[in-house]
């Protein structure tokens, strides 16, 4: 399991969104993405997922060049914001529309969710529309987690949830990426804490670009510390 990005490019009109000549995710990591707002990592996320097409360049998920196939689709889970939710659904209802349409069997899927319920915990029975911005981003993450992915992408995980709920999220990520040792984790984070507690390597991006990486430590907590405070 790896991802392989080659030359890829996402410009907006003068804006040059996403300029990455190369980057490699091995099986195993947890790759932490950090950037002022612009800097380019949603767009790489939804280049990655496909959401968006690529100017130039490619994206390999283990092989397969995700604008070209589909069969990265079966082994990846996702959640970036809100329109990945169906809000007039239940929490249940989601999880079981998810269920059927990637054929699920009934004791897997039970068993799946069994695994996500810590990521679920205070949530309602009720219209996920109904529910607060942190219950919804619980559904959200639970959502991705549910077909035991080998490929993981999030992007702010640790908005909108409380303390409690992100020591919660931090030790279900640990437990999920010992369980699944050759699966790849991908987190955007504003949280210079959060994501240096939770990635084994951070990748710093700046005007689209991966300008620079670190391997997740005190060390690079202070480094990444000194660069924005020189961009303040």
């Amino acid at each position: 399991m790896d991802i392989t990005i080659s030359n890829l490019r996402k410009t907006y009109g003068p804006l040059t969104a996403v300029d990455v000549p190369r980057f490699v995710v091995e099986g195993g990591e947890v790759i932490g993405l950090v950037g002022n707002n612009g800097a380019g990592k949603t767009t790489l996320f939804r280049l990655i997922l496909d959401l968006v097409g690529a100017d130039a360049g490619t994206v390999c998920v283990a092989g397969e060049d995700v604008s070209r196939s589909e069969a990265w689709k079966r082994f990846t889970g996702a959640y970036l914001d809100e329109s990945f939710l169906i809000d007039y659904l239940t929490p249940r209802e989601f999880f079981d529309l998810s269920r059927n349409l990637s054929a699920m069997p009934d004791a897997v899927f039970e068993e799946s969710l069994q695994l996500c319920a810590p990521l679920l915990e205070g949530v309602p029975d009720a219209l996920i529309r109904t529910l607060s911005a942190g219950n919804r981003q619980k559904v959200g993450l639970a959502s991705a987690f549910l077909r035991r992915p080998q490929l993981v992408v999030l992007d702010e995980p640790f908005t909108f949830l409380d303390p409690s709920s992100q020591h919660t999220f931090k030790a279900f990520l640990s437990s999920y990426v010992q369980q699944h040792p050759s699966s790849i984790v991908l987190i955007s984070s504003h949280d210079l804490h959060h994501v240096t507690d939770v990635s084994t390597r951070i990748a710093l991006m700046e005007g689209g670009k991966i300008i620079r990486t670190f391997s997740s430590s005190a060390e690079a907590l202070s480094q990444l510390k000194d660069y924005f405070s020189s961009r303040a």
